[in-house]
């Protein structure tokens, strides 16, 4: 019997990314897993939460239905952690959300129709460009370089479509998978052309505060000044813990209706308890002593696989130096496919998540994508180890 399939269904294409959760729970083998973009098991202040859940989840209203654009007092607190940050922004803008990908998701609900025309940068990340997809957009890859994405490449490859986009999605703070910074320059021009075009621009920033070297820059959503254009996108994963599954999205007071609407169509709130636990870490003042242990630990780790890689692929590749963030991002110049590559990587003890996953088209055949922020550094030493007798014997 043929099921009677929504057209929608086809463009469902999932996530290569969150699928190898799964796989390497199925492994039984020591493995070093560079692949998922998950803070350390360690790095989460598990014991901190606990002792809030103690008092917090010990009473019966934490159980309750919320308030669809959020618990009050996270909003009150969140108000508090983002004053006289490039994010700082007033309670009419604010709506609560299970995680950053609801909100890329609320926002292809409410803006993007079949058909429509989404710049994604190129590579990107996969479930972003995925969200879009599941909602009928049609994709148009943008590279990114150094400096993030290339607005001059936007603006010509645009025109050459001979029309303009509904949406830009950029990842501009360390990107996913690149862990490329869009330069000063650059932002003021995205948003320039976003203006000119009439475009939303989606702000997807799960990382700006784990900056651990350089300058920081002001968001996008701060140039914006308020500009109903710019959706910025923001979440507790990286910063405390991707189970709580709790992030929030800055927008133009305007929208905050449509944004509830949409929202109790999906879930109707945020889940309460992950909501008053990041309440009482944040009003009990944990955050920012944990994020300065967390970005020095980081650095140390990304430094750690840059020592790895120089020693053990200095050769056949060359790899992205990120500020801050997750990732780095390393291309390989002896012809092999790094899908490929997957397969006997992970035989070897080591994963990683193969360029191609970061493409619509399936480009960057030659590239993958390493998270170091998860891994200790003797690890990561193993781990480039690992990988580079996965190459040598893929390629023998």
């Amino acid at each position: 019997m043929q099921l009677p399939y929504a057209e929608r269904a086809a463009g469902l294409v999932g996530s290569v990314i969150d699928s190898s959760t799964s796989l390497l729970h199925k492994q039984t083998h020591d493995i070093v897993r560079f692949a998922m973009g998950s803070p350390a098991a360690e790095a989460v202040p598990a014991a901190i939460l606990a002792g809030i859940a103690a008092v917090e989840l010990g009473r019966p209203d934490a159980y309750d239905y919320a308030a669809t654009e959020g618990d009050p007092p996270l909003h009150a607190a969140l108000l508090e952690m983002l004053r006289g940050t490039s994010d700082e922004t007033t309670a009419d803008r604010l709506t609560i959300t299970a995680g950053g990908m609801q909100g890329l998701d609320l926002f292809c609900k409410i803006f993007v129709d079949p058909g429509d025309l989404v710049v994604v940068e190129s590579p990107t990340y996969t479930n972003g460009s995925a969200t879009a997809l599941s909602y009928g957009a049609q994709l148009l890859e943008v590279p990114v370089d150094a400096d993030g994405l290339d607005t001059d490449a936007l603006e010509e490859l645009v025109a050459a479509t001979g029309r303009t986009p509904k949406a830009i999605y950029t990842i501009p703070t360390f990107q996913n998978p690149s862990g490329a910074t869009l330069s000063l320059a650059r932002r003021h021009r995205l948003l320039e052309l976003a203006r000119s075009w009439g475009s939303m621009v989606i702000d997807d920033d799960p990382y700006g505060l784990l900056r651990f070297a350089g300058d920081p820059l002001p968001t996008l959503r701060e140039l914006g000044a308020g500009d109903p254009l710019v959706f910025a996108v923001r979440t507790f994963s990286k910063i405390v813990a991707p189970g709580l599954r709790v992030g929030w999205v800055d927008t133009a007071p305007e929208l905050q209706p449509l944004l509830i609407n949409a929202k109790q169509a999906m879930d109707t709130c945020t889940n309460l308890p992950a909501q008053r636990l990041l309440t009482g870490f944040l009003t009990g003042g944990h955050l920012e002593d944990h994020l300065v242990v967390q970005r020095a630990e980081y650095r140390r780790r990304k430094e750690a696989m840059h020592a790895a890689l120089a020693e053990h692929f200095g050769d056949i590749a060359r790899w992205t130096d990120p500020e801050g963030g997750f990732f780095l991002w390393m291309t390989l110049e002896n012809g092999v496919n790094t899908a490929d590559l997957f397969e006997v990587a992970l035989a070897e003890g080591v994963a990683f998540i193969p360029g191609s996953a970061f493409s619509p088209s399936g480009r960057f055949t030659d590239a993958l994508r390493l998270c170091f922020a998860s891994t200790a550094p003797d690890r990561i030493h193993e781990g480039i180890a690992r990988l580079r007798l996965a190459v040598a014997k893929l390629g023998s």
